[in-house]
């Protein structure tokens, strides 16, 4: 019986010890595991860019005037020469009292400047009339020999004056006649007796240099424009390119001629456009961070057909992937499983259950995968975001 009890609790006792050595046996890393295998790879630079039509027109006001309401809407249809805004003169301004007592005073000044300018001209007549006879008078005498010809002369040289005077007093009217009517005009045609329809000759039609889609419509209501003040904004709304504005530092790997992908965009599927022109001054651009960038615009063409991406219009945000390269087939894996090893890259692969850090070169590499040229093999497992607690050797588990 004795023998018995001590078997139990031996027993019991070698439970115990097991069930502790295996709570405190070394446990296997969970590891997120990924398989390396040949698929299609590209190396790409993303960016958000916005389309605008090729050739857009801004038809604007040639001189100042009073500008009629725009009745056209943006995207009407427009034909060249088509008549988009019609500007009147401009309206008098409303006089205030002081104003229009001080123009008041001008009219009566001008109307007394006009009397005293025909006094003149009576007596610049007058002086005419004298001398002409004077003169006559003094001919007939000359012939019969009463008088030397001197005399005559002098009289003749009194009637060129006073001939010259009757025409300058008859100007002086006219002049008179003209600063009346001006003072007038001012007085009457303020805007507090009302402004009627203008003549047929003092409006001013504008119209649109090309045929097209209205594209905005930049002074609507009517009022008073300045020349050179845009009215509205004309362009074949069919013929779109893109701007897309790319850091300096990527500008430099993009080719004219480059493949661009626009997904994102609204579509159901993905657009293709080419690279036309990288321009060649960079400015500058405050991200939403607060940091400055250098950035570069870079204008792109659609390639795909029109109607995959007639829905898109003037303004519209795309998302671009300008590709710099692409494979259909390479051996890649994980961007996320490299990590720097001595002066080169590495990565953890699983054998056994047992992690194993093997030497990799690496040659292209996007946000996701890299192209592997040696040091894997296909169908390989790497663990695909090793941190501290893996190391050569130790036990891993993928999860």
């Amino acid at each position: 019986m004795r023998w018995k009890r001590w078997l139990g609790i031996a027993m019991v006792a070698a439970a115990v010890i097991a069930l502790v050595a295996y709570g405190f046996r070394p446990q296997p890393a969970l590891v997120d595991a990924a398989e390396v295998r040949k698929a299609p790879l590209r190396v790409t630079v993303e960016e958000e860019g916005r389309t605008r039509v090729t050739d857009r027109y801004v038809v604007s006001a040639p001189v100042s005037g009073y500008a009629r309401r725009i009745t056209i809407k943006a995207g009407d249809p427009v034909r060249p020469g088509q008549e988009i805004a019609r500007l009147e003169p401009l309206r008098a301004v409303v006089l205030d009292s002081r104003s229009k007592a001080e123009a008041q005073a001008r009219v009566e000044a001008a109307r007394a400047a006009l009397s005293a300018s025909r006094e003149r001209a009576k007596a610049a007549e007058s002086d005419t009339v004298y001398w002409d006879a004077e003169v006559e008078r003094i001919r007939r005498m000359v012939k019969s020999g009463d008088v030397a010809q001197e005399r005559l002369d002098r009289a003749s040289l009194e009637q060129q004056r006073a001939g010259a005077a009757r025409r300058a007093a008859r100007h002086a009217i006219e002049q008179a006649e003209s600063e009346l009517a001006a003072a007038k005009a001012a007085l009457d045609d303020s805007s507090a007796r009302g402004n009627g329809p203008p003549a047929a000759g003092e409006v001013v039609s504008v119209t649109s240099p090309v045929g097209g889609r209205l594209l905005k419509v930049v002074h609507e209501s009517e009022g008073v424009v300045a020349p050179g003040d845009p009215l509205v904004e004309v362009g074949n709304a069919r013929s779109l390119e893109v701007e897309v504005d790319v850091l300096s530092s990527d500008a430099v790997k993009i080719r004219p001629g480059g493949k661009v992908l626009f997904e994102r965009w609204g579509g159901d599927a993905p657009l293709e456009g080419r690279v036309r022109t990288i321009e060649p001054v960079a400015f500058t651009k405050t991200s939403a961070l607060g940091v400055e960038e250098q950035r570069v615009p870079v204008i792109v063409d659609f390639v795909s057909p029109p109607e995959h991406w007639q829905r898109l219009g003037h303004g519209y945000r795309v998302e671009a992937s300008f590709v710099l390269w692409e494979s259909p087939g390479v051996l890649q894996a994980p961007a996320s499983a490299l990590f720097r090893y001595q002066d080169g890259w590495a990565v953890f692969t699983i054998d056994s259950g047992v992690a194993r850090r093997k030497a990799v070169q690496v040659s292209h590499r996007n946000g996701l995968a890299a192209e592997i040229l040696s040091g894997l093999a296909e169908g390989s497992q790497v663990i695909a975001h090793p941190d501290s607690s893996v190391e050569e050797g130790k036990a891993v588990k993928p999860r």
